[in-house]
């Protein structure tokens, strides 16, 4: 029996692979995967029945929330696969491993479970659903717990999809994952490398497809999220200088890539990746004042040990 505490399980950036909070499974990509599964089977099935007859449809969003981020605690677990390290707290002589890297090939599979969440797939909502939530009526304010919109009043899928997709990347780009992803690498070649990781981020979401319709809004609503945590990570404090440097190197490359896209591309995309394009060169003029986006958040989902949510004195 391995014995850890709060302080190797709850932060965002934290390396341990086995201590994770509110998970589940004993692989946590591989978990992540049926989390996803799961979560897909019962948004099919979400609808009026998810509350009594007599409430207002509204209501449902408190309902969906907790469907939509179904994954959220699941993925923070698979995170710290990711760059992680496998460690106790030994003492000399008594016989447990001290430090061990994770599998090259686990933390792999937990990238491409990572990046499986911010897919238009996963993160699209059945149409039948969207059609059952209408503004919310007098006397049922918005609260914290149901999602941040840009609509003013009717509920906002894209605002939804983009606070998924910035708690995937708020781990996938965290500053100490992805020092620890520079440094095992360099001590370990077969192990994924920061630039691997970025590499295949990018592939995935911004030099990725470009979908029509709803899943092309979600993909693009994905993109600026992914390019936004980079740039953040560029001018991170707590990110080493080799990461930064990497980051600036990949925003150049995704510059030039996205500068040959703009040119082919038409019209909701072609304005896409001008907009992209835009954000990188500003970013480059002047990292040290470049002000990233603020991205809308997913809502509270911790309060599970608050001893003042609790009331305990």
């Amino acid at each position: 029996m391995t014995f850890l505490s709060d302080q190797d399980a709850r932060p965002a950036g934290s390396a341990h692979p086995f201590t994770h909070l509110w998970d589940n499974g004993q692989n946590a990509h591989q978990e992540l995967n049926r989390v996803l599964d799961i979560r897909a089977m019962a948004l099919k099935q979400f609808g009026e029945r998810n509350i009594p007859e007599g409430r207002p449809m509204a209501m449902l969003e408190e309902v969906l929330v907790p469907l939509f981020f179904f994954h959220r605690y699941q993925t923070e677990a698979a995170a710290k696969v990711l760059g992680g390290l496998n460690y106790r707290y030994a003492l000399r002589g008594d016989g447990q491993p001290v430090t061990q890297f994770v599998p090259a090939a686990d933390q792999r599979q937990a990238l491409d479970a990572l990046l499986r969440t911010v897919q238009p797939e996963t993160l699209i909502l059945p149409e039948s659903t969207l059609r059952l939530i209408p503004p919310r009526p007098l006397g049922y304010e918005r609260s914290r717990e149901v999602v941040k919109i840009r609509t003013e009043l009717t509920f906002d899928p894209l605002s939804a999809a983009e606070s998924a997709a910035d708690m995937t990347f708020s781990l996938l780009f965290h500053p100490a994952r992805a020092n620890r992803l520079w440094e095992y690498h360099a001590r370990e070649s077969a192990l994924p490398s920061f630039t691997e990781v970025v590499e295949k981020s990018m592939t995935s979401t911004i030099l990725g497809n470009t979908p029509s319709g709803y899943a092309g809004a979600v993909q693009m609503t994905v993109n600026h999220a992914a390019l936004t945590h980079l740039m953040r990570l560029a001018r991170h404090r707590e990110a080493s200088a080799q990461v930064k440097a990497m980051v600036q190197y990949q925003l150049s490359r995704l510059q030039e890539k996205l500068a040959l896209r703009a040119k082919t591309a038409t019209g909701d995309w072609a304005a896409h990746y001008q907009f992209l394009l835009s954000q990188i060169e500003t970013f480059q003029d002047d990292p040290a004042e470049f002000e990233a986006p603020v991205l809308l958040t997913a809502p509270p989902g911790q309060p599970i040990g608050s001893l003042d949510a609790c009331d305990w004195h």
